[in-house]
């Protein structure tokens, strides 16, 4: 029989646990209403919208792409998105960095496609920015993006997918680089992985310095020789540790976590920051863990797919969300033939994430989460909640459609 105090603890835990709608792209009946669009319409549903009053501003902030990247969220989910905000009253706009937002017709997002306008989330110079205060590893501001700064509501609509340098960019890269102006997200926040020094200029000579560069099959470790400086591009570094090996006897040069790390909790750090300038009840988060790539959308290229298509995930809870996609794309597991050719030192390890897996060990992407939990930002306790899911819809009768079921020719 439980004892009183037990059934507080359950009671406790169950009251921190955040609930994540997920809509498979599995499906159990070849008709639309077990179809992943059908599925998300009720997540929309579910996540319920109500707090969105009328004729707030709704950012609804996304990556766009560049030049020839077409493995974005598609355009059909954001309209449906946008139909859905318009019912509460609420104005939506898309929002995303200069660049992409200028050339984003090219991969079919208009104003008319997605039902609303789209905004630079920093003005048309990205110079439209809110100066916020910090304090990590030598960064004391950052500019917050102006326009996602004003809006009443927040929408973070991410693409799912791997980075560089933490691993994994889901709804928390989306906000802490995408919700800042490009000096902050590239030389800040990209820039503190050098903080922690790593290389000791007294114990190596210009000769050895050249040895280490050569070392790195990777190409990522730079040399200036005029200046005596020696810098490792941490987000190509996949900790093969070859330049360690080159560095026997000298000890100019150390791989360390803390330098992964940094990049790691400073995205936690900025995500909060534009967190902080929303009500709680008024954030909206989106994973879509579709067309999931090894890197990032500002690649801007096409590039192989290197986990199974998984769906769409939502939540009020920014961590739970980030969470919730971590452990489905660590289930699903990796296409191993679909891992790029250029990408060394690969270690098909079960104990790794994916994403550890095809950048190195030191780039765990759950480490952001945990960052962003001791930050209140939310919980890493979810319920997964599976809508229409393909065991449910093989069991429903389905509707009597034709193919064709809007106006047609016959």
């Amino acid at each position: 029989m439980l004892k009183i105090e037990n059934i507080d603890l359950i009671l406790s835990v169950k009251k921190m646990t955040s609930k994540v709608y997920f809509g498979s792209l599995q499906h159990g009946k070849a008709n639309r209403f077990a179809s992943l669009g059908a599925k998300y319409e009720k997540i929309l549903e579910s996540l319920d919208f109500s707090s969105i009053e009328k004729k707030d501003k709704v950012a609804i902030k996304m990556h766009l792409g560049f030049n020839d990247g077409y493995q974005t969220v598609p355009v059909f989910f954001v309209r449906k998105l946008v139909k859905a905000i318009k019912k509460t009253g609420g104005v939506p706009f898309v929002t995303d960095n200069p660049t992409a937002v200028y050339n984003a017709v090219n991969r079919g997002y208009t104003e008319e496609t997605c039902g609303c306008p789209i905004i630079p989330v920093a003005g048309i110079k990205d110079g439209y920015v809110y100066t916020k205060k910090v304090d990590f590893k030598g960064v004391d501001s950052v500019d917050l993006a102006g326009v996602l700064h004003d809006a009443d509501v927040l929408i973070n609509f991410a693409h799912a997918k791997g980075h560089g340098l933490p691993g994994f960019g889901g709804v928390i890269k989306n906000i802490a680089l995408g919700g800042f102006a490009a000096k902050t997200r590239w030389n800040k926040i990209h820039g503190v992985v050098h903080f922690d020094k790593y290389w000791d200029a007294d114990k190596c000579t210009p000769e050895h310095a050249k040895k280490l560069v050569e070392s790195c099959p990777e190409k990522c470790i730079n040399y200036k020789e005029d200046k005596h400086e020696l810098k490792v591009g941490f987000y190509n570094c996949n900790q093969c540790m070859k330049c360690i090996k080159a560095d026997e006897g000298v000890g100019s040069l150390e791989i360390k976590q803390e330098n992964y790390d940094a990049f790691q909790e400073f995205q936690a750090i900025a995500a909060k920051l534009v967190l902080d300038t929303f009500d709680k009840k008024k954030i909206f988060n989106f994973n879509v863990a579709l067309q999931i790539t090894a890197f990032c959308d500002c690649m801007g290229m096409p590039q192989p797919i290197v986990v199974n298509e998984i769906g769409i995930l939502a939540s009020k809870d920014t961590v739970a969300i980030e969470q919730a996609t971590l452990d489905l794309i660590k289930k699903e597991g990796l296409l191993e033939s679909s891992i790029p050719p250029f990408l060394n030192n690969v270690q098909l390890k079960p104990e790794l994430h994916p994403f550890q897996q095809l950048f190195g060990h030191f780039k765990d992407p759950y480490k952001t989460v945990q960052y962003a939990e001791k930050l209140g930002m939310g919980t890493s306790k979810y319920e997964l909640i599976e809508i229409l899911s393909p065991e449910e819809t093989a069991k429903m009768e389905p509707p009597k459609e034709r193919y064709e079921s809007e106006p047609t020719f016959f």
